[in-house]
């Protein structure tokens, strides 16, 4: 054999005992191959209140153009649609005197001389300044001040008249679920008066405690 033919022999057996080598080498790595057996288990979510609704009491008072002011008390319902938007349902009671006209009339222009007056309405509600509210160094309250309007009805005298509501005020949250809501609007809605109908600007002022849940 000759050493030309020695060489070729060599460089051909060489890198295949190498491949084999390999082989041999990887073959225990298969081996230790683990398939993880794991039980499937059912895992139930946390539950986390959504504070969406609101429910609570307010009192304050109504100042009745031309019938002087009076305390208002009612109840507030609402929906948080978002971190910016709310609804507010609000149904209230005070009271309308005609003193001032009985000195002129002396009927005056109610059956007796202070009235009941109800009202209820609908309004919507925007967020535009949330923010925190420093008590001391140690502790903050967020707070948000909005702006609100909205329809509705009053009832005075046995007759309804058609309201519409503008308003401004602040929320201050005292934890997760209960917050102060300070509230100032101005109620709108005509009525006749000693045969002149009139619209009237009554302005009110009120603080609540609201629920979330």
């Amino acid at each position: 054999m000759t050493l030309k033919t020695t060489l070729c022999t060599l460089l051909t057996v060489l890198p295949l005992a190498g491949f084999a080598a390999d082989d041999q080498e990887a073959a225990p790595n298969q081996n230790q191959v683990v398939v993880p057996e794991v039980a499937r288990r059912d895992v139930q979510l946390p539950h986390f209140p959504s504070n969406d609704f609101d429910v609570g009491a307010f009192f304050g008072t109504y100042d009745t153009q031309n019938f002087g002011s009076a305390a208002v008390g009612g109840l507030k319902i609402g929906y948080n649609i978002t971190e910016d938007y709310f609804v507010q349902g609000v149904f209230a009671e005070t009271k309308v005197s005609d003193a001032t006209y009985r000195q002129i009339l002396p009927g005056g222009i109610f059956p007796v001389q202070n009235e009941k007056m109800r009202y209820y309405n609908l309004s919507a509600g925007y967020n535009i300044l949330p923010g925190e509210v420093f008590v001391g160094t140690k502790y903050a309250m967020p707070f948000t001040l909005y702006l609100i309007g909205g329809v509705g009805s009053t009832t005075l005298d046995d007759q309804k008249h058609a309201t519409f509501n503008v308003g401004t005020g602040v929320r201050l949250f005292f934890t997760d679920r209960i917050s102060m809501q300070l509230d100032a609007r101005d109620h709108v809605f005509s009525m006749d008066l000693l045969g002149e109908r009139e619209r009237l600007q009554n302005l009110e002022l009120t603080v609540g405690l609201l629920v979330s849940f």
